[in-house]
């Protein structure tokens, strides 16, 4: 300490200037140091009792979640009305932080993990889930590259082709080989950047000049982060053919369709590059034939994206397997862990067969992040493999999962959730007021309410009251889409929480309200 003093007067000697620094400060900063831990921001013995104090609180919370409406009901803007409108100056005990998310930041929450959340697809959350990401934010690095932690890289390339191993993909997708598997955080990423590298691998061969000709296909019933993607890469919006489906091939993707798209636009001088197919749209889980659109792919020398983001978690049960038949053929393959695997949010794997075609798009080698293992092409670097920079410790989670439930404890609760979904199509076919409007393939269910024989718009007003009557009871949540023009409710079972008894409370809800749409309609 003395030696900073005498350095800091030095300095202002030199300068020609009175030091004004007040050197009593620095006894009082050791001091406080001493005496005032609560306001170090890491401290050993510090988080051993605030995180035990935020571990009770989330185990209450899962304790009491259906406690709360499902679907929030607050109105927009009224977290403003709440809170201050600037940051405390002093800081604050946990507690008082957590009265305040207690009593209105959890208002405002729609909880996805609630057993009568049936909305959308799920979001799974697991205990093992859970301690992975506490395990990962612990640890808190940034694994872009081998160096930076190589423990990350080397276990996300492993977990990965455990999971291969476990959908039965070829070995061309593993990292023991010319491709190997990376953790995005969503699908919508995953499709970003295999679009990319289809676009430059193509681009390489025709020329740059080309890139306004290069046209991107899949059906229309593909989600919608494929035309992001498109606006992104700089393709244009106007050649992502969006083919349409219907219900004589259960809205999946016909290969006739797609081979006379292809032929049309060679014929106009256009070039076809990219075929995005779905095991498991978003609508309506259509599965689209995969090996006869490889067939066509093949063919037309076009990059073959196969997006099983929420039903891919399926396929590790070998009666579901037979969905992604053909996949073998694919250039990448896509699932969110993160959707019904017990993986907390975000974990969206991909796989691909290519791994350079990644590497050649997306990679930048600034001299800041050299080094001797990069240098030497004998490591991973995931930065190369995604587009963010920086990346977390995701495997961590995925790992956990895979070693605390086993593949045997997935595939239980998976097959739980499709018998649930099962057994709600029997309550909806039995009940002759309704109807189902789609093929049931997992654990999806998309239905309606017949409108009676006068409706001018075949009931479609009559389906949107009765969702908005559901889902105000804050009971239960659904939505809906659209499919050949009708709006078609959809009851996704998927929650961890999720039992029998609260598929029935939901049709009981569903029923009640119908009979008194219909009395109103009549």
């Amino acid at each position: 300490m003395m030696k900073m003093r005498s350095c800091v007067n030095k300095l202002c000697a030199i300068l020609w200037k009175p030091c004004r620094v007040p050197i009593f400060r620095y006894q009082e900063m050791e001091q406080k140091e001493e005496n005032d831990l609560n306001l170090k921001a890491m401290n050993a013995e510090e988080l051993r009792e605030q995180a035990h104090k935020m571990v009770d609180f989330i185990a209450d919370y899962y304790k009491t979640i259906e406690s709360f409406p499902v679907l929030s009901q607050v109105q927009p803007g009224y977290l403003g009305k709440l809170l201050p409108d600037s940051a405390p100056t002093c800081p604050e005990s946990l507690q008082h932080v957590l009265n305040d998310v207690q009593e209105k930041i959890l208002p405002g929450v729609t909880h996805w993990q609630s057993p009568n959340y049936f909305a959308y697809f799920p979001s799974n959350s697991s205990i093992a889930g859970f301690l992975g990401e506490m395990l990962s934010a612990g640890l808190n690095i940034v694994g872009f590259s081998w160096i930076t932690s190589p423990a990350a890289t080397e276990l996300e390339a492993i977990v990965l082709d455990w999971l291969a191993k476990a959908l039965l993909l070829s070995h061309d997708f593993f990292s023991t080989g010319q491709g190997g598997g990376v953790i995005q955080g969503t699908a919508s990423e995953a499709v970003l950047v295999v679009l990319v590298a289809a676009r430059d691998k193509i681009l390489r061969t025709v020329g740059r000049t080309a890139l306004p000709k290069l046209v991107t296909y899949a059906s229309d019933q593909t989600h919608s982060s494929l035309q992001k993607a498109c606006q992104i890469g700089g393709l244009d919006p106007e050649l992502c053919r969006l083919l349409k489906t219907d219900s004589s091939t259960n809205f999946a993707l016909s290969p006739d369709v797609l081979s006379e798209a292809i032929s049309d636009d060679i014929a106009s001088g256009l070039i076809p590059f990219f075929l995005c197919a779905n095991v498991g749209t978003t609508s309506s889980t259509a599965v689209d034939p995969l090996p006869a659109l490889a067939k066509v792919t093949r063919t037309n020398n076009i990059w073959f994206h196969v997006d099983a983001a929420y039903a891919g978690s399926a396929c590790i049960c070998p009666e579901y397997r037979h969905f992604i038949d053909g996949v073998e053929e694919a250039d990448s393959f896509n699932m969110n862990a993160h959707k019904w695997f017990l993986t907390n949010f975000d974990c969206s794997l991909l796989w691909v067969k290519e791994r350079s075609a990644l590497i050649q798009s997306l990679s930048t080698n600034p001299e800041y992040l050299k080094n001797k293992a990069s240098e030497g092409n004998m490591v991973i670097d995931y930065k190369d493999w995604q587009i963010p920079l920086g990346r977390r410790f995701r495997s961590l989670k995925l790992w956990m999962v895979l070693r605390l439930y086993g593949l045997e404890g997935l595939q239980a609760h998976i097959r739980s959730h499709i018998a649930m979904a099962a057994y709600f199509e029997e309550l909806v076919v039995q009940d002759k007021r309704f109807k189902v409007v789609a093929p049931r393939t997992f654990s999806l269910v998309c239905f309606r309410l017949l409108p009676p024989p006068n409706s001018k718009d075949n009931g479609n007003k009559l389906n949107h009251d009765l969702i908005d009557l559901v889902n105000s009871t804050g009971s239960v949540f659904i939505t809906h889409t659209v499919l050949s023009g009708e709006f078609v409710l959809r009851f996704a079972v998927g929650a961890p929480l999720t039992e029998v008894r609260h598929v029935k409370a939901a049709w009981q809800i569903l029923q009640e309200k119908a009979t008194a749409l219909l009395q109103i309609y009549h």
